[in-house]
């Protein structure tokens, strides 16, 4: 079972001192609903959070003739906030390596696509692979840890999920399509419309508060690469990198990269669905129909599923 890290635990334990006593229905329990889930995705976004507000911070205030290099600060800054994370245990040994993997994965590609020149990073510093500061596989660990902590922090349960082998076909197809796309024609709209084919039926239900509620995850995808993109623009104004148009003056990154984050969910839904198996939701208190092709979570005592926010 998904469960809650001690020190989420300790914090889910304060906050009910103040929300047990909340009304079940009306305006006001809409309203705490939204509040906590809005303070979940914030608290499952703390890795991005603050790797953006470091890279944002470097472009303001860093001093240019500092004896470091930014990027080489940005790097060092980058290792200190996953070394937080785990000290502070924010994330799990569990969790570290589906991040180290998602890092490994973003390097190669940061190294390929810097190599044919679809962005560049400043020529500076010490802490880099080529033309690659070694600050850009955390830009992609920080979407693997939102991903793990979101999966758990909302006790994601799953209708309709595919077979893993199939999203694993395709999300391995949509990883060799951002290197191949450079030398044969662009399979990106064949593989939208394989993802919407494969994952179209299935529905995502997700825990706040006291409430359970659903969601296509097809719309799930859409959202989490929109924030990213949103993200991407403020990283690119703030120099962490830029496209080939960019160069001459910053302008917002093209709706088009929506498509490019849209297709990377992918990569990042199964590659964490290969640590935490997608289960359907419990036939109790959850709405919707049961998957089909997976199998029962294992029972869990109520003490370690009761009470989350």
């Amino acid at each position: 079972m998904r469960g809650f890290t001690s020190l989420e635990h300790s914090i889910d334990q304060r906050a009910h001192r103040f929300l047990d006593n909340a009304p079940a229905s009306g305006i006001r329990s809409g309203f705490i609903a939204f509040v906590v889930f809005g303070l979940k995705q914030a608290w499952a976004c703390i890795f991005g959070a603050l790797l953006l507000a470091v890279i944002l911070a470097a472009r303001l205030w860093y001093p240019a003739d500092a004896g470091m290099a930014r990027n080489d600060f940005l790097t060092l800054a980058a290792v200190a906030i996953q070394i937080l994370m785990v000290a502070s245990r924010l994330e799990t040994p569990r969790e570290l390596r589906v991040i180290a993997l998602f890092h490994l994965v973003g390097t190669a590609m940061e190294l390929f696509k810097t190599d044919v020149g679809s962005w560049s990073y400043d020529a500076e510093g010490f802490l880099r692979i080529g033309a690659v500061p070694l600050f850009s596989g955390f830009m992609y660990a920080a979407v693997g840890s939102y991903m793990v902590r979101v999966y758990r922090l909302f006790d994601l349960r799953f209708t309709r999920y595919p077979r893993r082998w199939i999203t694993a076909i395709l999300a391995a197809a949509i990883y060799l399509n951002f290197f191949a796309h450079h030398y044969i024609p662009d399979g990106r709209w064949v593989l939208l419309a394989a993802v919407v084919i494969i994952y179209g039926r299935c529905v995502m239900h997700f825990r706040v508060f006291r409430r359970q509620f659903r969601m296509p995850l097809i719309l799930a995808f859409l959202l989490v690469a929109l924030f990213i993109w949103i993200a991407e623009n403020i990283a690119t104004w703030s120099g962490a990198w830029l496209y080939p148009s960019q160069l001459n003056g910053w302008h917002m990154v093209s709706s088009d990269k929506l498509a490019s984050w849209f297709l990377l969910m992918i990569i990042s839904v199964v590659l964490v669905a290969w640590v935490y198996k997608p289960f359907p939701p419990e036939k109790t208190g959850m709405t919707g129909t049961q998957a089909t092709g997976a199998s029962e979570p294992p029972k869990v005592p109520a003490s370690t599923t009761e009470g989350k926010v």
